[in-house]
C-alpha cells in the first residue's frame, strides 16, 4: 500500500503557463484577470469566499478537466473546484491558483422509461427539478435550488424528500470521475465500487465528479408548502408540533423551524415554520391545523409544484454579503427552554452586530425511518440517528465583523453540542444508529488539519477512507474539503495550506 506524498513548494501562474494550457484545451474558456468574464465568475454565494484566481478554466469537457489538473501539479499550481460556490469555507476558491469552474457543465438528461436522471456536474437543484418535473418525476433535492448539486450530494444531502426516500446520497446510482492522475472513470454499486462508497460522503475528496446519476420518483401532483411566522411567545406551542412531526406519518410531512428577523412589515425576531406535505390540500390542513390555529402572523403556504418547493428559501438566502454557516444536532424532543436560550442568544447577537439581520438559526424535523434503514458503514457518510440537523448562519456587512460573527457561530455549536451531551445522558437515542452528529454540509470552516476532526465527521468509516485516499488520491490533491490525511501535510498546489474561517 503506497504512502501518501509529501508536499513540495508551490509555483505561480506566468504567462507561459496560461499559453500552454490554452493550447492544450479543445474547447474550454481559460479566464485571466484581464478577461472580461473574470470578475463575473469569481462571485460566490458568500463574499467571504472570494479570492482572486490567477486563472479560471470554464470546463466544457472532462478532457479538459484532466488536462488542467496534470498541469497544476506538474507545475505545482494551487487549484479549486467550483460547482454552485456555496461553501462558505471558501473551498471552492484559489488565491492565485486556477479554480476548475464547473458552471457551464449544466445539461441534464431524463430517462422517464427507468426513472433516473444524469445531471452535469456544474448543476444547481434548480436545473434537476425542472428537468425531472417535465416527465412527472423528483429525485432528493436540496432546500435551497441555487445550491449546486454536487456538493450537497457529495456530502450527504438532506431534502424534503428525504422522509420518503432517504438521503440524496441514498439516491445516487452513479457518478463520473476525473481522478488526480487525469483518468476519467464511472464508480457505482457494479464499477469501482470501492470508490463508490467512499464518493457518498466524501466525494471532493477523490476526484472532480463531473455527473451524477440519480434515481427518481413520480411526483405528478404538487405539493403543499410555505412558511408560517409566529411572534416569540408562540416558540413553545410551535416546538411541541414541530417536535411530534418528527415522528409521525410516514415522511411526507417535514418541518424547518427558522429563527430569523421576520420581513420589513414585521421586522421582528420570531420562529419561522416552513413546512410542506406531499399529498392533498385537505390532508395537509388538517396535519398542520395545531400550527394555522396558533394564528400566524405571516402565511405564505398553499399548494405548488414540486419544483417551486425547493425555491422557497431562495429570497431569504441569495448571493453577496458575508456569512459563515456552522452545522450541529438536536435530540428530538427539543426542550423549549433550550430552544428559548437559543433565540435568546439570536436575538442578542442580531441586536449588536451591525447589519446582521439577515442572520438565522435554523432546525430541521424530518422523519428519519427511512434515513436510518441504512446503516452508518453503508458508505462513507456517518451521520445517520434520529436527530435533527441544525444550521447557524450568520450574516454581515463589514469585514471588520468576521472574527466576531464566526466566533458566535462556533459558540452557538458548543451550546447544541453541550444539550446534545445532556440528552445523551439522561436517555440516549432510542434506536442507537449512533451517527457522528455533525453534518459536513453544514460546516463552512476549512479543514484544521487533526485527526480528531477528521474522526468527528466521519467516525468509523475515517479509517477506510484513508486507506481509499491512498489508493486513488495517493499525493492527497483533493483536501481541500475534508481532512482525511492531517499525519501529512495536504497538497494545495504543492503547499499546506491550513486556513481557518
Amino acid at each position: 500500500m503506497g504512502s501518501l506524498s509529501e508536499p513540495q513548494p508551490q509555483g505561480q501562474i506566468t504567462t507561459s503557463f496560461v499559453a500552454n494550457l490554452r493550447s492544450s484545451l479543445k474547447g474550454s474558456k481559460l479566464l485571466t484577470p484581464d478577461s472580461d468574464q473574470y470578475e463575473s465568475q469569481l462571485r460566490r454565494w458568500s463574499d467571504t469566499s472570494i479570492k482572486r484566481a490567477g486563472a479560471i478554466l470554464l470546463s466544457t469537457s472532462n478532457d479538459d478537466i484532466s488536462t488542467t489538473l496534470l498541469f497544476a501539479q506538474s507545475h505545482k499550481i494551487d487549484f479549486a473546484v467550483c460547482g454552485g460556490g456555496h461553501a462558505t469555507s471558501g473551498a471552492s476558491s484559489s488565491d492565485g491558483g486556477i479554480v476548475i469552474d464547473l458552471s457551464s457543465m449544466r445539461s441534464v438528461t431524463v430517462n422517464a422509461a427507468s426513472k433516473n436522471l444524469t445531471a452535469q456536474g456544474g448543476c444547481v437543484w434548480a436545473d434537476v427539478d425542472a428537468a425531472a418535473e417535465e416527465h412527472g418525476l423528483a429525485t432528493v433535492g436540496g432546500t435551497v435550488n441555487h445550491t449546486g448539486i454536487g456538493g450537497l450530494t457529495l456530502g450527504g444531502g438532506y431534502g424534503w424528500l428525504s422522509g420518503q426516500y432517504g438521503l440524496t446520497i441514498d439516491n445516487l446510482l452513479s457518478v463520473e470521475v476525473v481522478l488526480a492522475d487525469g483518468r476519467v472513470i464511472t464508480s457505482s454499486p457494479a464499477e469501482n465500487d470501492d470508490l463508490f462508497w467512499g464518493v457518498r460522503g466524501a466525494g471532493q475528496s477523490f476526484g472532480v465528479v463531473t455527473s451524477f446519476t440519480y434515481r427518481c420518483y413520480e411526483q405528478k401532483i404538487p405539493v403543499f408548502a410555505g412558511s408560517l411566522a409566529f411572534p416569540p411567545p408562540a416558540i413553545p406551542a410551535v416546538l411541541d408540533f414541530a417536535n411530534k412531526t418528527h415522528e409521525s406519518g410516514k415522511g411526507h410531512a417535514g418541518c424547518i423551524l427558522v429563527f430569523a428577523v421576520a420581513p420589513p412589515r414585521i421586522s421582528q425576531p420570531m420562529i419561522l415554520a416552513v413546512v410542506f406535505y406531499n399529498g392533498p390540500e385537505d390532508e395537509a390542513k388538517t396535519f398542520y391545523k395545531p400550527l394555522l390555529d396558533l394564528e400566524p402572523l405571516m402565511n405564505t403556504t398553499a399548494m405548488i409544484p414540486y419544483s417551486s418547493l425547493n425555491s422557497i428559501f431562495n429570497a431569504s438566502n441569495g448571493h453577496g454579503g458575508r456569512k459563515s454557516t456552522k452545522g450541529s444536532s438536536f435530540n428530538p424532543p427539543l426542550r423549549a427552554e433550550f430552544a428559548l436560550s437559543v433565540f435568546d442568544r439570536f436575538c442578542d447577537f442580531v441586536k449588536e452586530v451591525p447589519g446582521a439581520n439577515g442572520s438565522i438559526v435554523l432546525f430541521e424535523f424530518f422523519n428519519m425511518k427511512k434515513i436510518c434503514e441504512m446503516s452508518n458503514r453503508a458508505m462513507a457518510f456517518a451521520n445517520r440517528d434520529y436527530y435533527g440537523s441544525v444550521m447557524t448562519l450568520p450574516k454581515w456587512s463589514d469585514e471588520s465583523n468576521d472574527k466576531r460573527c464566526r466566533q458566535w457561530a462556533r459558540d452557538m455549536v458548543a451550546l447544541f453540542e453541550e444539550e446534545m451531551v445532556k440528552a445523551r445522558t439522561e436517555g440516549g437515542f432510542a434506536k442507537g444508529m449512533e451517527g457522528v452528529g455533525a453534518y459536513v454540509n453544514y460546516d463552512g470552516e476549512m479543514p484544521s488539519g487533526s485527526l480528531e476532526r477528521g474522526r468527528s465527521i466521519f467516525g468509523a468509516n475515517y479509517d477506510r477512507l484513508i486507506e481509499l485516499k491512498r489508493k486513488w488520491d495517493p499525493k492527497n490533491v483533493f483536501s481541500k474539503s475534508h481532512i482525511l490525511a492531517p499525519q501529512l501535510n495536504a497538497w494545495h498546489g504543492g503547499a499546506h495550506t491550513t486556513a481557518t474561517v
